[in-house]
């Protein structure tokens, strides 16, 4: 009996000392498989965008291309996406960065932002004037290929990476040939009453260009990059002409209506129920690609033409990770990358489309990025909206 406990004894300690040593092994090996990891990991540097779903489809193609180009992440970065839908939720990614950096944290979790227009006034006049990084070009290998960067602000601190614009889209089954001036097109407004539309300027920024362009034509160019209050009251003329246009706008039902969003206006011409409007070029580009809208859409820029926007990458100053956000600009002006932005979004290259093969290339051939007309003038957009909905909107 007491051999048998003592056989049974040892067998356990046997057992004891070989699973011990297995136990021992597995976590020397695990150690050893957590420092390789870490020796492989790859740093992660955010890019948080705002806008439609194509925006965040296209960054995420984006962030593919980077993650499997060693040449740009160099072995050691890696691209994750953060996207924050229009509306409120973009209003919420200003108000997450301006707080994050007043709060004084070191690492933020925004290492790169894209910046719209009018957005930088919006970023620096809460968060100051040092919210971002200044630019290092030196360490952009393609900042030179850049053809158009004339921001009205922040080029110290902004890099444009894709630009658009609004143009005037019509059917050409039923114009034959499109105005190619503001008052050849003021014009034929009045000769074709009923057949044109823009959308109301609060909701979209196709409308918000063309009643900009009507007053602004009138004034200086010095004007369209000033926030002083002066300007507004140089806007009569303007307002007077929008009044003059408003009894041949698009009707229903006898009444003129100016559709909500650039949508809006966009639909009436793909129904039929107009033959002409103003609209973003890559939202165009964008619905003739889906099948949405007909071929017989086409598109020309009038002269003095309607404005535009180069949408810009700027670098938090909080981030923790400049060299990898530095290394995601230089690849956004890549070839590469442009070619991305062109055929899903329609977007307009800011380098020489010329080195770039795109489905969408000949649609954009009589566009110059470098031509486009660019504005600033801050809270005065917002009060040329409200002028409008209480003088234009109100007409019988």
């Amino acid at each position: 009996m007491k051999s048998k406990k003592k056989k049974l004894l040892t067998f356990t300690l046997i057992l004891g000392l070989v699973f011990g040593a297995s136990s021992c092994k597995s976590d020397k090996d695990k150690g050893s498989n957590e420092k390789s990891a870490d020796k492989n990991s790859k740093e992660v540097v955010t890019v948080w965008t705002s806008g439609s779903e194509n925006v965040k489809e296209t960054w995420r193609k984006l962030a593919d291309g980077f993650n499997n180009n060693e040449e740009y992440n160099q072995g050691k970065y890696e691209m994750q996406v953060q996207h924050v839908s229009s509306g409120t939720g973009a209003t919420n990614l200003f108000d997450r960065v301006i707080s994050q950096y007043k709060s004084g944290k070191k690492e933020s979790e925004f290492d790169l932002v894209e910046v719209n227009g009018g957005e930088y006034e919006i970023y620096t006049k809460e968060g100051g004037k040092d919210i971002f990084l200044d630019i290092e070009k030196d360490k952009l290998k393609n900042k030179d290929k850049v053809k158009s960067d004339q921001l009205a602000s922040g080029s110290e601190q902004l890099v444009p990476y894709r630009g658009t614009t609004v143009v005037l889209a019509y059917d050409e089954n039923k114009v034959k040939n499109p105005p190619k001036t503001d008052k050849e097109l003021y014009k034929w407004i009045k000769d074709n009453p009923g057949q044109f539309a823009y959308c109301t300027p609060g909701s979209g920024g196709s409308g918000a260009s063309f009643v900009l362009t009507s007053v602004y034509n009138f004034l200086p160019e010095e004007s369209l990059y000033s926030n002083d209050k002066k300007w507004e009251e140089k806007w009569d003329q303007g307002f007077k002409l929008l009044k003059e246009l408003h009894p041949f706008m698009y009707k229903s039902s006898g009444k003129v209506v100016y559709p909500n969003k650039n949508q809006g206006s966009l639909d009436l011409l793909m129904n039929g129920q107009i033959s002409m409007t103003p609209s973003w070029v890559d939202l165009i580009i964008s619905q003739l690609n889906q099948g949405t809208l007909p071929d017989s859409i086409k598109m020309v820029q009038i002269k003095p033409s309607f404005t535009g926007d180069l949408v810009s990458l700027g670098i938090p100053k909080n981030t923790k990770n400049k060299d990898g956000a530095l290394a995601i600009i230089d690849y956004a002006l890549s070839k590469d990358a442009q070619t991305i932005l062109l055929d899903e979004m329609g977007a307009f290259p800011v380098i020489d489309a010329n080195e770039i093969d795109s489905k969408n290339k000949d649609l954009i051939s009589s566009f110059k990025i470098e031509d486009f007309r660019s504005y600033d003038i801050g809270n005065l957009s917002q009060d040329l909206a409200e002028r409008w909905d209480k003088e234009i909107s109100t007409l019988e």
